[in-house]
């Protein structure tokens, strides 16, 4: 559980995360080393859900080399794959007749992706994204024109997943 939201802007984009993880069973943690947002090479990982995928992505996966053009398909028809295979060698299983438990907001050269658990691509038009349980709120008031320190304390007051600090990452267009 957590709050992550992306802003896709004309110069590049910025990921924002809260820093509480929890278990199970709802127990909160916090800890210095652990960060729902990592940077890989050219990569901004973002990851929400279930634990284990989102360190298989963050920290053992190998991301492929980015090209020059066409990202989008890069993404659908390198970095899904790749990602789906780390997932499954390093042994994530879903909960028995349960989805995969998992969403990425993944940032390559300024221009921010979502994956879902199907490993699928999406890109919003309006630029605003947000996965995670306390996403709605955050996405409700950046529509309304908040700007994202505004947006996290509003998801942090409405749901019980998301606590500060809220780290930042920015990533230019190159």
């Amino acid at each position: 559980m957590t709050t992550i939201i992306g802003i896709q802007t004309k110069d590049g984009c910025s990921l924002v995360a809260d820093s509480r993880t929890s278990d199970e069973g709802g127990r909160p943690y916090s800890h210095p080393d652990i960060n729902k947002i990592t940077s890989r090479g050219e990569y901004l990982i973002a990851g929400a859900g279930d634990i284990q995928p989102c360190d298989i992505v963050q920290h053992i996966w190998s991301p492929p080399p980015v090209p020059r053009t066409g990202l989008y398909e890069f993404m659908v028809t390198h970095v899904c794959p790749s990602i789906r295979q780390a997932i499954k060698d390093n042994g994530y299983e879903p909960k028995k007749d349960q989805e995969p438990d998992f969403e990425f907001l993944i940032a390559i050269r300024g221009e921010l992706f979502e994956i879902d658990g199907s490993c699928s691509v999406s890109r919003r038009d309006d630029g605003i994204y947000g996965i995670g349980s306390g996403s709605k709120y955050a996405i409700g008031a950046l529509q309304a024109g908040a700007s994202w320190e505004t947006a996290m304390h509003i998801a942090e007051k409405n749901d019980i997943y998301t606590a500060k600090p809220f780290k930042v990452f920015n990533q230019l267009k190159t």
